[in-house]
């Protein structure tokens, strides 16, 4: 049985906790091996383009000693109706492991369900697990354990939020959601973290979410897909991570951002820019957490 990384929520601490570690021993050159994937390919499939994917995937693959076969779907016959399930038949008969970055979580799942080899998420329309593993280890290389230490998350509640949640729940943080109606998670999503034990708010008001945090999280207003991106800034506009919002965190708050920013829209250039921000740390460590996948799923 091949061992998938799909969604945060599949897993428990103690496994999540060890994928955190791998991460950071590739990260302080510590591994007992450097190349521990070496002679192994991995096929990186995308039906979307990206920036930190594609480089931190391929990158980290070639420092652990591996390949890489990128596919686009222009160029797999993904994009002229081959189905995810022989598409996942063929790679698993050439690859050690595939990538995947969807539009849809179903074709995630089929593409699990049917390959022989390990499937790794890396982004769908729902969740992107990885993005929060990074996340995760920067918060802790910053401020220590994140355990029992408080989160805020402003803006859309999209899929990156919603690995959050699901980080929430299994690492034991309390997390706070500042969303205007309608642009929340899922229901069933905040119905089944608070069913686990989480410690998950949500609310419409952006000042009770991010008050007393130690740390504060947002991503782009406008994703690819979303429609009326007009109404959509009007709605979010409350929720920009400013001066005034990061002032009613704690003093030691820091500020974090998957990228790519839209700087004077979800938040001010004062804040990216400013002191209390660690996006840089934050899009390093997608490389050495994807480091650690990699090696869990494939070594």
């Amino acid at each position: 049985m091949p061992r998938h990384f799909l969604d945060l929520d599949r897993f428990d601490e103690n496994t999540l906790r060890q994928l955190l570690c791998l991460g950071e021993e590739f990260k302080k050159g510590n591994s007992h091996s450097q190349a521990p994937l070496s002679g192994k390919t991995l096929a990186m499939v995308f039906e979307q383009p990206s920036t930190r994917t594609r480089v931190s995937f391929e990158v980290g693959m070639r420092q652990l000693g591996g390949d890489v076969v990128l596919l686009s779907e222009s160029e797999s016959q993904l994009g002229r109706g081959e189905t995810i399930a022989d598409t996942a038949r063929v790679l698993s008969r050439y690859v050690d492991g595939i990538m995947l970055r969807t539009k849809s979580s179903e074709n995630l799942e089929e593409l699990a369900q049917h390959s022989t080899v390990p499937v790794i998420n890396g982004l769908t329309d729902l969740t992107h697990p990885c993005q929060i593993l990074a996340d995760i280890m920067t918060f802790e290389q910053h401020k220590g354990p994140i355990t029992g230490r408080r989160v805020a998350w402003l803006g859309d509640g999209n899929n990156v939020a919603a690995s959050w949640i699901q980080a929430s729940v299994k690492l034991g943080f309390p997390l706070c959601l500042g969303c205007p109606q309608g642009f929340g998670p899922e229901a069933t999503l905040i119905e089944w973290a608070i069913s686990e034990g989480g410690d998950v708010l949500l609310t419409e008001d952006p000042e009770e979410a991010v008050r007393g945090v130690d740390c504060i999280v947002t991503d782009v207003w406008v994703s690819m897909g979303d429609r009326d991106p007009k109404r959509r800034h009007e709605l979010l506009q409350p929720y920009q991570v400013n001066q005034r919002i990061m002032s009613l965190a704690k003093n030691s708050a820091i500020f974090m951002h998957c990228l790519p920013a839209h700087r004077g829209e979800e938040v001010t250039a004062d804040v990216i820019d400013g002191p209390q921000s660690v996006v840089w740390d934050e899009a390093e460590n997608r490389l050495h957490a994807q480091k650690g996948v990699l090696a869990w799923c494939m070594s």
